[in-house]
């Protein structure tokens, strides 16, 4: 993906502002939502009890918030409902980026960090809309063939949502950057591309005979 401008970093909160390899860093809206929209999960740190976690999970981006869900039972919700502060990372890797020296071994690769508080998403009707367009997101059209959720369902399950006011993006492409007394070393040096794929769909045993497999989601479809 070309990265077109990196943006006004006078527009971002300073703590949010790339320090390490500020060249890197991306503050251009549409860039950032792009990342944000085909990474296929995020990583939400927060503290717990004093402790630092880090937890895995799908997220989604609706304009400029980006949600994500999971049981009212898990301890990192309930926490992060609480009004704490959280920090949401995602990350694509693009290359494998091999120098003539491995200290100039790097990757391409694009990354978001959103810093700020949750929100939960408590009205029934908004809840069930932003689940909704995570599985649109996904799965465009399915929703619609879907059995409707249950209030049990929508009652067990927690959607936070947090403003993208203090987010920013870094991005890494192209070759490596081997200093010039380095060039002249025999060895191989260049980017080995980093791509996912999606495989044929496999039915469970209960699928009618007829019922057509779902279109493939966008991540499948976010290179280039």
């Amino acid at each position: 993906m070309a990265v077109k401008k990196q943006g006004d970093a006078s527009t971002v909160p300073e703590f949010t502002r790339v320090r390490r390899a500020p060249k890197r860093a991306v503050y251009e809206r549409n860039t950032l939502h792009h990342i944000l929209d085909v990474a296929t999960h995020c990583h939400v740190a927060h503290v717990i009890d004093g402790r630092p976690v880090a937890t895995p999970t799908l997220h989604w981006r609706i304009g400029e918030h980006v949600y994500w869900h999971g049981s009212v039972a898990s301890r990192m919700l309930k926490a992060t409902a609480v009004r704490s502060e959280v920090c949401l990372t995602v990350t694509v890797m693009d290359g494998w980026v091999l120098a003539r020296s491995a200290f100039n071994h790097s990757a391409n690769y694009r990354s978001v960090m959103c810093f700020g508080t949750p929100v939960e998403i408590v009205e029934r009707e908004e809840k069930i809309a932003v689940i909704r367009t995570l599985t649109e997101r996904l799965f465009p059209g399915r929703w619609d063939r879907l059995r409707p959720l249950s209030s049990k369902e929508i009652n067990a399950t927690c959607v936070l949502s947090l403003p993208l006011t203090a987010a920013s993006a870094k991005v890494r492409v192209g070759p490596p950057n081997d200093p010039p007394r380095d060039r002249a070393w025999p060895v191989w040096a260049g980017v080995i591309p980093i791509e996912e794929r999606l495989r044929r769909p496999v039915a469970d045993a209960f699928s009618p005979p007829h019922a057509r497999a779902p279109r493939l989601p966008t991540a499948a479809r976010r290179r280039g």
